[in-house]
Order: C-alpha cells, then structure tokens, then sequence
C-alpha cells in the first residue's frame, strides 16, 4: 500500500452556511490525514461545494463542476444544489458523487472510495488545531447555530434543500465559540437561515455550558457570546419583537450594533405576494425604536426588484420607504424564477427584464446616496477597526459597521499593523461604500 499521503482539493461556493458547511467537512478529512491542496493538479480528487439558490448561482456551480473536471477529472460534488441530482449529471455525467447540503458523512465517505484514507494515522496522536480547518482568515470565523427554515417564502426553495428549522444544542455552539476565540479569532459572525428564531424548534430548552444553565434562544446566546471579549455580528435576523432584546446589549457594547435584516421589499402587497414573515407595517417604528436605543445601530438589507405582479406604485413605495428607514447598507437583486419556487405558480404577471434593470439602477442610485450621506456623517469619529489585510500600500480594516466581504472597507495609510490587529482610527474620509481613516 502507498504511503503517500492523499489529498484533496476544495471549491466552496455560495453563502456563509455554505462556507461553514466546507469547514466541517475539512476537518474531517484533516482529522484523517488529509491534506487539503490548493490547485488541482496536486490533488486526488476535488470537492465542489455548490450553491443552488437562484439559476446565476447555479450556472456558477456547474462552470465551477466542469472546470474541476477538465482539469482534474475526479469530482465529488455536495452543497445546494446536490438536491437536484439530475440537473448536475445531465451536464456533468462523469462526477464521481453527488451529495445534498450537510451531508458531510457522505461527501467524507465518497472521498474514502476514491482515495482512501492513510491507515497508519492516528487521529489522536497527529496534531490538528481543535477548532478545524478554516476558509476564512484567522481573525474571524462563522458559527452556525441551526440549519433549515420555518417560512415558506414564495421566491425561495431554501427549505426544500435544507429542510425546517433545526437549532443545534446552545450549549454545543457556545463551546465551539469558545474553542474558536481560544485559537485567535476576533470576530464571530452568527448565521442561520433565520437567527431570530434560533431555539424555537426546541422550545427554547434548557442546556448548559461551562457547568451554567443556558436556554436556547437568541437573547441567552448573545449574552452568553458577548462574554468572549470578541466582537459578536448577527446576520439573517427577522426584525420579530424578540430582536428588540438583543438591542440593549449593543448599546451596552456587549454585541456589535449590526443587524443583517433581509427585508426584501417594503410594498405590503408585494411582501404578501412573497409570503414574507413580520411584513406589517410595524417594521419603521420598530427601527425607529432600536436607533433611540442604540444610535450607532447599523442596519443591512437585501431587497428583490422585479418580483411578479410588482407595479410602478410599489417599486416607488419601496423608494420611499428606504428613505424613511435610512438603511447603512443595502444589496438589491433583479428577481429570476427559481425553478421549484412557488412564485412562479402565482399566476401574477411577469416583470420584463428591460424593466427590472431599470428598477434595479433606479434603486442603487436612490440607496447609493443614503449610504453615502450615512458614511460622510461619520468623518471625524473615532471607531475601532479590525485589519484584514496589509501590504505595502497600507491597509485595509472594517468597523463594526462592515461584515467581511459584502460591506464597505476601512483603508489606513499605515503598514504598521497585521491582520487581525484591533486599532483605533480616525475617519478623515469617505465615499457610497468605504472609509478612510488614520491611527489615533
């Protein structure tokens, strides 16, 4: 037998659930003496983690199969888009496997029919860092507190690819919160499908951690989070009355004053279309209430133009209700027909594609100078950064008020620094989506 050590290759796309889902399955393999190669000519077999949300992220996920293929030839295919099987081998006919979203045993167990695992390795003597392999930079990390949702979302198949609401034990996410902030990460970023209905499946049962009793539920997990001495981002929040609670400890700097909030659209007719949970009227004076509480509360959004049925009149009362809310960041989408949704038996009428784009421009512009508005008005603030990179130029950190990756920047005319530094700057400038800062 070999003793060549096997290894694999891995492509992860899609959304941060996703990106956790390829941590998992990483570990496992670089707990069975794996190696993870970064190209494919050095590996065995390459893993595609797809994503099958909207047709875009589809089309994505096969260019992504079939460049592993002519590349490497022996392809292991998980993530979204495995529900649909058959979409993937009438392209791709020659890929070795094809899994479904967290089926991390049966993408670990195909690998072991191509390549199996050294038999002369010792899990528990080979040394492997106890919180796993990341993709993302040492600083920060995503913790995934359940999978599936509850809402039945008209646009969405979601739930058809990951099934209901399924919380994980609180008392298992804060030990692995714990074991990432012990091996150096500054910044947890909570995702689920829906994180302000974390527990609910479980009825908010009682668990413990580090010997204390803990209910799994949102408020419990922030409070019990925020002891960590790491900043504490929320993103998928549904702006439910619950969400009022965490509220406070932002103020109190215990949580950072961030709330991912997919509001989609903001015409009561056309969220009713969408079948979107907590669409009343309520959600402005509840934002209205949240900033009198915590001023600095940053809001995101994403928001669907174009869905069926919407009209002039409703593409206008989303207009001014951005105005109204002065969201700080936001991402707009033009709607596609998801096949499997259940918009596309609505029977509503159809929004061209030249009016869509349209809309779309229309909506970018109009939220492009709230954004810029919201970032000028904080020129001449102290805030505290994080680095995410340096080089010789300077380098590039994000405030509280920026996720990794889908908000705006921080840039420091200073190479003085290293990823995963926390400094204190002050903001000299700004434009629709970044910052410009010097240390104080």
């Amino acid at each position: 037998m070999s003793t060549a050590t096997p290894k694999v290759g891995f492509v992860s796309l899609g959304c941060p659930k996703a990106t956790v889902d390829s941590e998992r399955i990483l570990t496992q393999l670089r707990m069975e003496g794996y190696e993870i190669v970064q190209t494919y000519q050095d590996a065995d077999v390459v893993v595609v983690n797809t994503c099958g949300f909207i047709d875009s992220a589809k089309a994505e996920s096969l260019d992504a199969i079939g460049e592993a293929l002519a590349e490497n030839g022996k392809v292991i295919v998980t993530g979204c888009m495995g529900v649909a099987e058959d979409s993937i081998r009438d392209v791709h006919p020659s890929v070795l496997a094809v899994t479904g979203p967290q089926q991390y045993e049966q993408v670990v167990n195909a690998v072991h029919e191509v390549i199996p695992p050294k038999t002369e390795h010792n899990p528990l003597i080979d040394l492997v860092p106890p919180q796993g392999i990341k993709l993302t930079p040492r600083h920060y990390a995503y913790l995934k507190i359940s999978e599936g949702c509850n809402h039945t979302c008209s646009f969405c198949i979601i739930p058809s690819m990951r099934g209901k609401l399924v919380s994980r034990p609180v008392g298992d996410v804060l030990s692995e919160a714990e074991r990432l902030v012990k091996a150096g990460v500054k910044e947890l970023l909570v995702i689920s499908q829906d994180t302000s209905a974390y527990g609910v499946d479980l009825k908010y049962k009682l668990d413990f951690w580090n010997g204390q009793p803990v209910k799994t539920r949102m408020l419990e997990l922030c409070e019990a989070l925020s002891s960590m001495g790491v900043w504490v981002r929320l993103h998928y929040v549904y702006p439910y009355p619950n969400v009022d609670d965490v509220i406070p400890l932002m103020a109190a700097g215990k949580l950072l004053p961030y709330l991912d909030i997919p509001f989609q659209h903001a015409s009561p007719k056309v969220l009713k279309s969408m079948k979107r949970p907590a669409f009343e009227d309520k959600t402005l004076a509840r934002i209205k209430k949240w900033r009198e509480i915590c001023p600095e509360l940053t809001i995101r959004s994403t928001f669907i133009v174009g869905f069926p049925g919407e009209t002039e009149e409703d593409f206008q009362y989303l207009l001014d209700w951005l105005t109204e809310a002065q969201l700080d960041r936001v991402g707009c989408f033009q709607y596609s027909p998801v096949e499997g949704a259940p918009a596309n038996d609505l029977g509503l009428e159809v929004v061209p594609d030249d009016v869509k784009q349209d809309r779309w421009e229309r909506f970018m512009a109009h939220q492009q100078a709230i954004s810029s508005a919201r970032l000028q008005a904080k020129i001449g603030l102290e805030m505290d950064v994080l680095i995410d990179e340096v080089d010789g130029e300077g380098a590039v950190a994000r405030s509280w008020a920026d996720a990794p990756e889908i908000d705006g920047s921080v840039f420091i005319d200073s190479p003085n620094v290293k990823p995963g530094d926390k400094v204190r700057v002050r903001i000299v400038d700004a434009d629709e989506y970044d910052m410009w800062g010097e240390l104080v």
